[in-house]
């Protein structure tokens, strides 16, 4: 899943100085986000990261999340077209739809920069999310390596693969449940073509919870949690597999590469496994927008049963084209932005 559920980045202390978390949402581990370094790393890697403080964590996850979206969001807006278009046109239609058509059109009528239409929501949005999920995860780490017992530096395999994948899991919530009205302001912007209803942040927040009350602003939030488990446990197994059999092939190749590329390939599995669920998951956060009947009436699954009974099985993965050409540089931007800036900051003396 894209999932704005998926964890953000994590950084990750001793021999794992770099993991995913979400994306998934979808993401998404952000958009699959950034990954591990190799045990060679360790003590440089630890070092760097006990020299940040508090601040200095979420100012660096915040900062590379918001600059990775901004880079990637024309294709981010492309998907959620995408995502959308079954809910009120004539599916007969949507099969002459694809990517370049639906570049031109927005070119077209409304402007190259109509791509970044909903991108400052998506800044606001990912700034919070991309540092919760950082700060978070470093947190729930912590805390269930105390109770489990599980050194810092190795230890028990099974315990320790337990600490990544359930805090993981646990920051992906807690960042997703803190800062979803956000992402549901931020796919209504987005969805919004030539007739404009929501004219910025503060006009769709003031809107919604006229229209539709304060729980207006959560439609969606249970197809977004139930997506972090799945991303995550996706996202982490790949990964480790692809990264080990690069290792026992290719052991003197570089770090960041294979880092980079068994993180994009996790996010290609990830985002293709939980897919579905984010494409449900806009659908229902753009229920009785802009004053429109509601057309998913019996909740999540049956959001589901009546998109597959319209469009297809294709339906549900509509719009995932985009999806996959943002995740490469998605990755590669947010792991590089994040690893300089922490680089940066090491060198700033924090009290926090």
């Amino acid at each position: 899943m894209n999932m704005e559920a998926r964890v953000g980045a994590v950084v990750e202390g001793g021999q794992r100085a770099l993991n995913s978390a979400a994306a998934a949402a979808h993401g998404s581990i952000l958009d699959a986000g950034a990954r591990r370094f190799l045990q060679q790393q360790h003590n440089n890697s630890h070092q760097q990261h006990s020299q940040l403080g508090t601040i200095q964590q979420l100012l660096a996850g915040g900062i590379a999340g918001a600059f990775s979206k901004t880079c990637t969001a024309p294709l981010a807006r492309l998907t959620i077209l995408f995502q959308v278009q079954g809910m009120h046109s004539d599916v007969t239609a949507l099969s002459k739809a694809s990517i370049w058509r639906e570049a031109s059109r927005v070119m077209n009528e409304e402007g190259f920069r109509a791509f970044w239409k909903g991108n400052l929501v998506t800044i606001a949005h990912r700034l919070p999310y991309s540092s919760v999920s950082f700060y978070a995860y470093e947190r729930y780490k912590s805390l269930l390596q105390s109770v489990l017992g599980v050194e810092n530096h190795g230890g028990n395999g099974t315990a320790d693969l337990a600490v990544h994948f359930i805090g993981g899991g646990m920051a992906g919530i807690t960042a997703a449940s803190a800062t979803y009205p956000l992402d549901l302001v931020r796919t209504r912007l987005a969805a919004q073509r030539n007739t404009i209803y929501y004219r910025g942040i503060l006009h769709a927040f003031h809107t919604i919870c006229r229209e539709e009350g304060f729980l207006g602003l959560y439609k969606g939030l249970g197809a977004t949690l139930l997506g972090v488990g799945p991303s995550i446990a996706i996202s982490f197994s790949v990964y480790e597999s692809l990264r080990s059999f690069w290792q026992s092939k290719r052991p003197n190749d570089s770090t960041v590469m294979a880092s980079l590329a068994c993180g994009s390939l996790s996010g290609i599995a990830s985002s293709t496994a939980t897919f579905p669920l984010d494409l449900v998951r806009r659908r229902m956060q753009l229920e009785g927008a802009g004053g429109r009947a509601r057309v998913y009436t019996t909740g999540l699954f049956g959001a589901f049963a009546h998109i597959i009974q319209t469009e297809g099985l294709r339906g549900m993965y509509r719009g995932i084209l985009p999806e996959y050409y943002k995740v490469v540089p998605g990755v590669g931007i947010v792991f590089m932005t994040y690893e300089t800036l922490k680089m940066l900051l090491s060198c700033t003396p924090s009290n926090y």
